[in-house]
Order: C-alpha cells, then structure tokens, then sequence
C-alpha cells in the first residue's frame, strides 16, 4: 500500500497538493495574463479577473471543502483518542472545529467575492479566514501537547506550535499593513505612497497562507493511524 494510502492520510496530503496547486496555478494564469506583477501580489489579486478568477474560485472552493473533511476527521480522532487516554478537554476539541469551520466559510466567500467586485465582503472573508485560521493552528497546537505522547511525538509537537506562531506573528502586518493600503489597482509601482504597505501585507499573507498547509502536512503522521466508516441505523417511529 502506498503510504498516503494509509489509515486516511489521502485527507491532508491531497488538502496539501491542491491549496498549494491554488495559489500557485492561478498566479501563473495572472502572470500570463499580465493581470498582476511578479513581485509579491496579493493572493486574491490572482484571482480577481477572469479567466484566473474563474480557477481561482473554484478550487478555493474544494480545497474549503477538503479543509472541513480534514478537520473534521482530526476532531473524531482526538475525540477517539481522548477516550481511550483522556488529557484533551472535549470544549477544545469542539472550539478548534468551530473556528476551523469558520475559517472554511471565510474562504469560500474569498472565494465567490473577488476583491474587484465586492470589497467589503471579499476583505471580511479575508480576514475571517485568516484569523480563524491562525486561531485554529494555535488551539491545534494545544491540543497535541496535551494529548502527548498519545496523539503524536514532542517533535511533531514542536513543529506544528512553531507552525503555528509563525502564522500568529505573520497575520498582524498583513491586516494592520492592508489597512494603509488606499489603492485598489492590481499592478503596483515603487513610487507608489502606499507601496511598502502593501509590500510587508502582500508578504506576510502568502507566508500566512503557507503557514496553514504546511500546518496540515504535519496531520499526515497522525492520520495514518485511524479510519472513518459510515454507519446506517433505521430508527423505528412506530
């Protein structure tokens, strides 16, 4: 059996291969197109005109769709794993899958809103997406110290509180450097007031966006270890 084969590990490696292949397919489109610059554009400026809009939406919409499955599956496999071990308070577990819900929803409206049509839903998306998720990585984070040595190793531990303080440091100029950006154009100039705002804010968001799917790389380790099956029960009303 190949080994992203094992258990469901097929969740997170194909979430991993497809996020990546969104952000990085639809900003080939828009270069080709000469809709954004080399350097550094927003992600969602990769996808607000057609025809990369049109990729661009559509696999966001899947990869929020695969992000709900993964974390739902990690929800069941600590709710499982707390069985048996305990350590994880089941209010934790419930919070990260709440707010990784939310974080999903705040994508598809990035998603379905491009920025040059709707702004304020496209940028409330945003930052729903990207404080959620940062949230989500952190309470992930806490959940695995406590559920060690059961859930996963102090090393894999490390690497996802690492993960995720990146992503915690990196969403703070990303929004507050968004906010003193006034043009709304997709092609930037150096001499451009605003430039060095959107310039830190363009960074830290594709570091933001990393942070997160190399976050749930670190989930393949664990979900080799378990399935989900489906179970069918008749309730009689009689």
């Amino acid at each position: 059996m190949l080994w992203f084969m094992e258990g469901i590990c097929f969740l997170p490696f194909f979430l991993v291969i497809w996020s990546s292949s969104t952000f990085i397919v639809s900003y080939l489109i828009a270069l080709l197109e000469h809709d954004v610059d080399v350097i550094f554009p927003y992600i969602s400026d990769t996808g607000a005109k057609p025809p990369e809009s049109c990729v661009f939406g559509l696999m966001t919409v899947i990869t929020a769709f695969a992000s709900m499955a993964t974390m739902y599956a990690r929800y069941k496999y600590v709710e499982k794993l707390n069985e048996k071990a305990g350590g994880v308070p089941p209010v934790l577990n419930q919070a990260a899958l709440w707010i990784g819900t939310l974080s999903c929803l705040g994508m598809c409206f990035v998603a379905t809103f491009q920025e040059t049509t709707i702004t304020a839903v496209h940028d409330a998306g945003a930052l729903l997406f990207f404080v959620s998720g940062v949230l989500y990585t952190i309470l992930q984070s806490i959940i695995s110290y406590k559920a060690f040595p059961y859930g996963c190793s102090l090393a894999l531990c490390r690497m996802r509180t690492g993960i995720a303080t990146i992503a915690f440091l990196a969403v703070f100029p990303t929004v507050v450097c968004a906010v003193f950006v006034t043009q709304t154009t997709l092609h930037r100039k150096t001499e451009d007031e605003d430039n060095v705002f959107h310039l830190v804010s363009a960074v830290s968001e594709w570091i933001v966006a990393f942070s997160f799917i190399f976050f749930f790389f670190t989930y393949i380790h664990d979900f080799k270890k378990f399935t989900l099956k489906l179970r069918t029960q008749f309730v009689d009303y009689s």
